[in-house]
């Protein structure tokens, strides 16, 4: 009798489901996703850990070995100037990685903030909120930012000399380098921003007149832990799923900044000045123009699909894969 009634028991049990557990496992069968998971390892990897295990400095220079293809040497030749490109590969890899953690965050507490607040409060708030954010989408965003890093360098680059001059500070005007990254910085943060905004504020207009939302209300939440507590955790799944597609745009944003000579400058190491540094002999020295290129290619398109892959595992009416 009891082994019929556990048996029964077993037959008519259903394996627990969560949201996390179903989100993997829609996740981990899109075999584009994953193979874009491990690409973006792989890119992360080498921002992080590759100038350590670069085999030589990246600014050495060595004019009787310019131009060079792949050698024992040098595993990926050599640029106009006799650098070593592995580890020029490796350094850029960080700086694409630098920026695009540093601005992608920006931005998107920026957008955060205020778009929950504007849709939160509603009223004159979120109509200035509105009209801020379809200014900002009415002009190509790389136009915006190439204004933005135009504008700003002469301005950061007077404010290093005159806190050298006063205050003995004299590390950013000493290494331009640094200035051209809060300069990439504060451009790309300045553009990004505006459509997390218009993103998170319509899930906040959706979530302000729930239930949950008017309860914690009538007992007197204070606006902060309404929003911090019951709004943003709520509304940050789609917020989530466009952070990956983020970081591939500010990839391809500073790398286009650097190509046209206002972003990450020499003696920095960038994907997009060593594209454009290797431009007038491309012909007679392709592999300068295509390693650069291809790893920037793939970081930005495994960016994307893995976007994809995530948008799809999170949303609610797409199909579960069949259990086995």
């Amino acid at each position: 009798m009891y082994s019929e009634a556990s048996s029964a028991s077993q037959l008519f049990r259903h394996e627990e489901r969560s949201l996390v557990r179903d989100a993997v496992r829609k996740l981990v069968a899109n075999r584009l996703a994953m193979i874009s998971l491990f690409v973006i390892i792989f890119i992360f990897f080498i921002g992080i850990f590759g100038p350590y295990v670069a085999p030589q400095d990246y600014l050495e220079q060595d004019l009787r070995a310019y131009n060079q293809g792949p050698s024992r040497e040098h595993l990926l030749g050599t640029d106009e100037l006799g650098r070593d490109m592995l580890s020029r590969l490796l350094w850029g890899g960080r700086t694409a990685i630098m920026v695009a953690v540093v601005s992608t965050s920006i931005s998107y507490l920026i957008g955060i903030l205020f778009g929950t607040l504007a849709a939160y409060r509603g009223g004159l708030t979120d109509a200035v909120f509105v009209r801020i954010v379809d200014l900002f989408d009415s002009f190509p965003h790389i136009l915006v930012a190439m204004l933005l890093a135009s504008t700003l360098r002469p301005w950061v680059l007077r404010l290093a000399r005159e806190l050298e001059t006063t205050q003995g500070i004299g590390f950013l005007a000493e290494n331009t380098v640094y200035i051209d990254y809060l300069v990439v910085f504060g451009s790309l943060s300045m553009i990004g921003w505006a459509g997390i905004g218009r993103l998170i504020r319509g899930q906040v207009l959706t979530l302000r007149a729930t239930d949950f939302v008017l309860a914690a209300r009538c007992v007197g939440a204070k606006e902060r832990w309404v929003i911090l507590r019951h709004l943003v955790p709520n509304a940050i799944g789609p917020v989530i799923v466009a952070l990956s597609s983020s970081f591939g745009g500010a990839m391809m944003y500073e790398s286009s900044l650097s190509f046209i000579g206002i972003g990450i400058q020499p003696p920095g190491a960038s994907w997009g000045n060593m594209i454009v540094l290797s431009m007038g002999q491309w012909r007679y020295y392709p592999h300068l123009v295509l390693m650069p290129g291809i790893l920037l290619m793939l970081a930005i398109i495994a960016f994307n699909f893995f976007g994809d892959g995530l948008n799809d595992a999170l949303n609610p009416r797409a199909l579960t894969p069949e259990r086995s």
